[in-house]
């Protein structure tokens, strides 16, 4: 009887172990924002901005992109950018921030989806096609009013750019960006079998300017 009971035990506990795992590989990716707090080879602590800490594991191969400064005139017709927006009351997308991607990085997360930036927010990643009438020597003309139409596979999102619009360029970075106090921004982190995350890409603030997707 005590072998049963033994046999029992053993096998329940390898059943949630199990399950657990499975639960754990089953958990959608996260976006990750936050201030890096200490840098140990590939494993990175972030202070999250809602005052949590995570532990992150980064590939090896993980691509560093750092954030510049940038203004809604280096947002060119052919520009491929991510904008992440909310509702309108008009039914348009107003833009939260818009970042431009380098060429290297076209097609990046190319679509729209929901996104966790703020309540209802969504995240477009296309190419810029305005119309002419928005237009001015190939570049946005102004801030108020300025609707930019980004498309991408499968459809197209206006967006409407304000003066409250974060604009930034990501450009190649390298590791040694990633310090202490630096932020940053995990896009799509996965969880692994020992509950850290796991990253195989990271935006860094550079210059004061922190990644504001």
């Amino acid at each position: 009887m005590k072998h049963s009971v033994r046999n029992y035990l053993i096998f329940a506990a390898a059943a949630v172990f199990v399950l657990s795992v499975a639960a754990l590989a089953a958990s959608p990716p996260m976006n990750v924002r936050g201030t890096i707090a200490q840098v140990d080879g590939n494993t990175i602590d972030i202070k999250e901005s809602d005052g949590g800490v995570a532990k992150i594991h980064l590939a090896d191969n993980a691509k560093i992109v750092s954030v510049a400064k940038a203004s809604l005139s280096d947002i060119k017709p052919g520009s491929f950018i991510g904008t992440a927006a909310t509702p309108g009351t008009d039914g348009k997308l107003q833009a939260i921030e818009i970042h431009i991607f380098p060429e290297s990085m076209r097609g990046t997360g190319e679509g729209n989806r929901a996104w966790d930036l703020t309540p209802k927010s969504s995240m477009t990643n296309g190419t810029v096609a305005q119309k002419s009438n928005k237009v001015k020597n190939n570049k946005v003309n102004s801030v108020e009013g300025n609707d930019v139409t980004v498309n991408f596979n499968g459809g197209t999102k206006i967006v409407t750019v304000t003066s409250d619009t974060k604009v930034v360029t990501l450009v190649p970075g390298d590791r040694s960006e990633l310090k202490p106090n630096a932020k940053i921004f995990i896009p799509a982190a996965t969880r692994t079998p020992d509950g850290a995350l796991e990253a195989n890409r990271v935006t860094v603030g550079n210059d004061g300017i922190p990644p504001p997707m």
